[in-house]
């Protein structure tokens, strides 16, 4: 279980030409974080520093301590609707203890070497909370995009739909054109240019059309009034046993999504650089890495597997790429903090909508539809649950129906050997 840098330095695996593309490909990987993790952090409750806070501390210690040479950890998409519902509930004191808990899980889980266990997950269920996901992560974007003013968003989804519903009459004309015309140019940057990302260009020109033009819709700013661009301290919240009792639950929620995001974000880019990751110890870096993030303020963390594939392609083969990515970061928010308080809050809005487009294996659910009745009903099943409910529940149902119609198909099986040996006899 040691870190695969480690093993790395050990064995004289780096050279200075791979360290010097591994430097580049941080840096490109953090400005693609950057709008990112402001707009995750946003979207879950919290003040924007506080998703370049993660980015920065998670990513750096998940580089340092992961099982994967090209492994990203930051906040993602995945986190958002259940970091909002902690926050709901718990408040930011509830939600940075339920996060140093999950990362206590995830140590825990590596110690005892459970890594080994993602094999078991089938893919309909993977790819049911996976969407799941990206369709509740869509739905939260939907106040700030059509600039519907709206004091306190309810943490479930219908919910969300229905307070939508009820407040349409304060929909924003112009906040609605600024984010669709985001959308469209980072639909149509990639012909123009592969390397910078849309999101970055769009979240710079809308936010200097915004403020030349004087256009009145809500901004970072307007919403947010103190953004610190200082690292704070590391403190942990003070609680007792009855504050932590309810905890629970949302803690093992995290650990077990961040379990499963991370390894399967390992997975691809195990294909993409033809190496083996190290799962175990990668739920420890996991761990570490809430850890950290929690006690200076951030939220849950994981593997993000889009900014890893990025780094993938930019030419990243070594932990060093997460570690200069979450340096550059941190540059980035003590220099240009101040400035994030022009961007407009549908453009953030824009930017999640396309990310949870992109998360959403849609084509994988349509190609699962071929599959045998039983593997599309634990597919959709885990689909609707992760919606309509939460991801545990999700999870916990779609697996406990995979094994029931595992044991029944096994069991018609068996009785069908039976019955043709039976026929032999009496033949």
């Amino acid at each position: 279980m040691s870190p695969k840098l480690f093993k790395m330095l050990s064995q004289k695996d780096l050279d200075r030409q791979q360290i010097k593309k591994d430097i580049v490909s941080g840096i490109i990987v953090a400005i693609i974080a950057l709008p990112l993790s402001i707009a995750l952090a946003i979207s879950s409750g919290v003040s924007p520093e506080k998703g370049l806070i993660t980015a920065i501390f998670a990513g750096f210690v998940i580089s340092l301590l992961g099982g994967s040479k090209v492994q990203i950890g930051g906040p993602t998409g995945a986190f958002v609707v259940i970091v909002y519902g902690i926050v709901q509930q718990h408040g930011i004191d509830g939600l940075i203890m339920a996060t140093i808990m999950a990362g206590i899980i995830l140590i825990i889980m590596g110690v005892l070497k459970l890594g080994d266990l993602i094999k078991y997950v089938p893919k309909t269920i993977t790819v049911g909370f996976t969407s799941g996901i990206a369709v509740t992560l869509l739905i939260t974007q939907f106040k700030d995009f059509f600039g519907l003013q709206i004091q306190n968003v309810p943490a479930e989804a219908l919910e969300k739909l229905e307070c939508y519903i009820e407040n349409i009459n304060t929909f924003d004309i112009m906040a609605f054109i600024v984010g669709l015309a985001c959308i469209i140019l980072m639909i149509y940057w990639p012909k123009v240019n592969k390397n910078i990302p849309g999101s970055l260009i769009a979240l710079i020109i809308a936010t200097a059309v915004v403020k030349i033009f004087d256009i009145n819709i809500d901004t970072i700013g307007s919403v947010y009034s103190n953004i610190s661009s200082s690292i704070p301290a590391p403190s942990i919240p003070k609680v007792d046993i009855k504050s932590i009792i309810p905890l629970i639950q949302p803690a093992i929620t995290i650990a077990i999504l961040a379990a499963i995001e991370s390894l399967l974000s390992c997975v691809v880019s195990d294909n993409m650089i033809d190496d083996t990751h190290d799962s175990n110890a990668e739920l420890i870096a996991q761990g570490a890495g809430n850890i950290v993030s929690a006690l200076f303020g951030g939220i849950p963390a994981t593997g993000a597997i889009a900014r890893t594939a990025a780094n993938v392609r930019s030419g990243g083969r070594s932990p060093i790429s997460g570690i200069v990515h979450a340096v550059t970061l941190l540059l980035i928010m003590v220099i240009l903090m101040p400035l994030a308080k022009l961007i407009p809050m549908t453009v953030l809005s824009a930017i999640l909508i396309i990310v949870s487009y992109n998360m959403g294996e849609w084509k994988e659910m349509k190609e699962m539809l071929h599959l045998p009745k039983k593997d599309v009903i634990v597919l959709y099943t885990t689909f609707i649950l992760t919606i309509v409910f939460d991801l545990v529940l999700a999870i916990g149902v779609g697996m406990a129906m995979h094994i029931v119609f595992n044991i029944i198909s096994k069991s018609n099986k068996v009785d069908d050997i039976d019955q043709n040996e039976s026929l032999e006899e009496i033949i």
